[in-house]
Parts: structure tokens; sequence; C-alpha cells
């Protein structure tokens, strides 16, 4: 593959990290409704996240709805911070794994050895990674290519045990759309269905009036 034998594996990996769509410095923060579809029931909130991307749940009483609410505002946040590659990855080395298909396998060492990625055309579609006493894997297959980076729009995930490696449960599917609201990017719609022991489930959160 032309491309592996002109960039080293960080500078393919540096290229797809920073190709991500983040918020920039001047984002102010926004506030929204949350209406928070299960099985069960729906569940309506109102959310805040500020220009420190510090954020807040009110207006639902029900415990384990606040909770549900409270980890999605902390997954939109966390993959919206603009880190340097520096920071997040200044004590790791990258080498090449197997390419296939033009996706291109990165393989960690130093600081996070034993992590993976794979790279296609400056967006990662595949992440190997360790999370605590567990490994999430994550296969990225939908994008929205903005002319600030990329979103990603279609993925599942399965977590392992770090020492069996074998699946923690079952594979769970992410849905999200995103709207471009006052020059920001805004999720405005998640379906996350997950697949365990034969069953099925799909819960929904839609994320209106937005306000910057």
């Amino acid at each position: 593959m032309t491309q592996t034998q002109t960039l080293t594996a960080e500078d393919l990996f540096r290229s797809a990290y920073e190709n991500r769509y983040t918020w920039d410095a001047q984002f102010p923060g926004y506030s929204c409704d949350v209406t928070m579809t299960t099985p069960e029931g729906s569940y309506s909130a109102h959310a805040t996240i500020d220009s420190e991307l510090k954020f807040e749940v009110t207006g639902v009483e029900d415990d384990s709805a606040k909770k549900a609410i409270t980890q999605q505002l902390w997954e939109i946040t966390i993959h919206r911070v603009n880190h340097s590659f520096a920071k997040s990855h200044g004590d790791n080395t990258f080498s090449f794994g197997d390419s296939k298909d033009g996706e291109v396998e990165i393989v960690v060492g130093g600081a996070s050895a034993g992590n993976r990625y794979k790279v296609k055309d400056k967006h990662v579609t595949f992440v190997y990674r360790r999370m605590g006493a567990g490994i999430v894997s994550i296969d990225t297959y939908g994008f929205l290519d903005t002319e600030k980076g990329y979103l990603s729009t279609g993925y599942d995930s399965i977590y392992l045990d770090a020492e069996t490696l074998q699946p923690k449960g079952g594979k769970t599917v992410f849905e999200d759309t995103f709207t471009e609201i006052g020059g920001y990017y805004i999720l405005t719609n998640r379906k996350i269905t997950k697949n365990e022991n034969g069953t099925t489930s799909t819960t929904e959160f839609d994320f209106s009036n937005v306000t910057l």
C-alpha cells in the first residue's frame, strides 16, 4: 500500500485522530430537552452543557433515568473535547499491523501497549482498547464528514474480559444523528440497541429544543 510506504504508523494514526470533529474554544455550550424512550416507558428531562463542557440534568425524578441521561451527556462531551495528539498519545508508540481493503491496523506500544486501531481514509474505523478491568472493541461503519472533521454515526461495541478475551454481555449497536446548530454539530438523536442472550432491546434518546 503506497500510503504506508510514505507515512509512518504514527503519521497515519495522527491524521485520523486530528480529523475527528471536536468543539472549538469558542463553543458556548447549549441547553436542550431530552426524551428517553425505553421498553419500560418514556422519561423527560432538561439538560445543559456549559462552555467548559460541564453538564447537568434536571427535571427528572426517576434515578435510573437520570443516571442514563447523565451517561449520555458524559459520552457527548468526552468525544467533543479537543485534546492534542501529544496529550492523548504522547507516551505511546505505533507500528503497522495487518492491512485489508485499504483499512490499516495500527498497533500501540508504550503506555497503552496492547491497544489497537484501524484507520481508513483518515477515519478511525476500529478501536480495541483496555478500559479498567475490561477491553472495549468498537467497529465504526457510519460517518458524517464535516468541514471540521468527521463524526461517527453508526457503530457497535462489545466488552471483553481482559484475561479470557471472552465477551462480557452482548453487542450494542449505536445510531447517531447530528444537526448543525449555530455552526456547531450537536447530537439530536441516539438509538442504542442491545443484543443479549437472544433478546434485543432499544433505548432512544431524543435531544430537542437545542439552544446555544
